[in-house]
């Protein structure tokens, strides 16, 4: 049993109300239980909403407003979550200021991509769960 980004199923949970569907997600769902989750809807935040990117230990939106608290919320009940169902690997959506893995955008809404795990994927790594990116199937 994994974790998996909602989006990646095919549910519209991302930033813009769309999804990031992934054919390869899909076939593992076939084979493996996923529990679809998104970090950012459990630590309160609406879809759609405005982008966000991590800047350092901040997530900030594109007007600048701090998001920090519904990301680490959001990191904290899927935590929950995991180890609820015993969970110990989840797959990602790169690049997302909540799932990220190995890669994130800089904060600066450049479309610049630097080294680095979103909020939830960092928190999940603390505590024992393997990350793997959807770009990585």
């Amino acid at each position: 049993m994994r974790l998996c980004s909602a989006c990646l199923l095919g549910v519209k949970c991302r930033y813009d109300g769309s999804d990031a569907l992934s054919k390869k997600v899909v076939k593992l769902a076939k084979r493996e239980h996923l529990i679809p989750v998104c970090p950012e809807q459990l630590g309160g935040l609406p879809t759609p909403r405005e982008p966000s990117e991590r800047r350092g230990r901040k997530v900030i939106t594109k007007s600048g407003n701090d998001v920090t608290e519904q990301f680490s919320k959001g990191a904290e009940e899927t935590l929950k979550l995991a180890k609820l169902f015993g969970v110990k690997d989840a797959v990602f959506k790169q690049r997302s200021p909540a799932c990220g893995c190995g890669q994130i955008y800089d904060g600066t809404f450049s479309g610049k991509i630097v080294k680095g795990d979103g909020v939830t994927t960092a928190m999940l790594r603390k505590n024992g769960v393997r990350i793997i990116s959807d770009e990585d199937l």
